[in-house]
């Protein structure tokens, strides 16, 4: 039986330890082939644990965190993230942003994919300066030598929870490929929706 935690902020850092973990075994796989070390990633969730607008939910199977989704005011993150909503004309003080998504590969077809979406944007709802949700998804080229030959893109899921390409709204973030020795940059596609 899967229980459900709805956190926020200072209340997700006792499962700091859980939450690093999980995010580095499913972002080893493709298409983030994430290489990162539990220390980044603690650091990395410290910015959700100190903001004041920022929800975390944890998918629980007896006392083992099997997945989490996270979401955060734009506002509150760090000024290089927001520069390119600015230069595409969108306040980021409107911006919820859906972080990333987190689940081991046995617990997924199972709708808790959906489950994300619909908690972080219930969470967003209650939050009356929100007009718009955002995340962003890392593109790789479709002959990439470590790309699944039954790999499916997330697209048409997103499609399906009403979120749309924003052209032209793409960030750079930088990391090291599982099959890499040095950090390479990698594009990063913005999706939009209006509340």
């Amino acid at each position: 039986m899967l229980n459900y935690l709805r956190l926020s902020g200072e209340e997700a850092r006792a499962f700091v330890n859980e939450l690093a973990a999980l995010r580095l075994k499913v972002f080893w796989d493709f298409p983030y082939l994430y290489e990162g070390t539990l220390e980044y990633e603690k650091n990395y969730l410290e910015t959700y644990f100190k903001a004041r607008h920022s929800f975390i939910f944890l998918v629980q199977d007896g006392d083992k965190i099997v997945g989490a989704t996270t979401g955060i005011w734009a506002q509150e993150e760090e000024e290089n993230f927001r520069r390119p909503f600015l230069d595409a004309g969108f306040d980021p003080s409107k911006v919820f942003y859906f972080g990333e998504s987190v689940l081991l590969n046995e617990y997924r077809g199972k709708g808790i994919g959906k489950k994300f979406f619909q908690e972080r944007e219930a969470y967003a709802r209650s939050l009356p300066f929100i007009e718009k949700l955002s995340f962003c998804a890392v593109e790789r080229a479709v002959d990439h030598p470590l790309r699944p030959k039954d790999y499916e893109p997330l697209d048409t899921f997103w499609h399906q929870q009403g979120f749309q390409k924003v052209p032209g709204l793409i960030t750079q973030y930088e990391w090291q490929d599982r099959n890499e020795t040095e950090p390479t940059t990698k594009k990063m596609q913005f999706w939009m929706k209006s509340l």
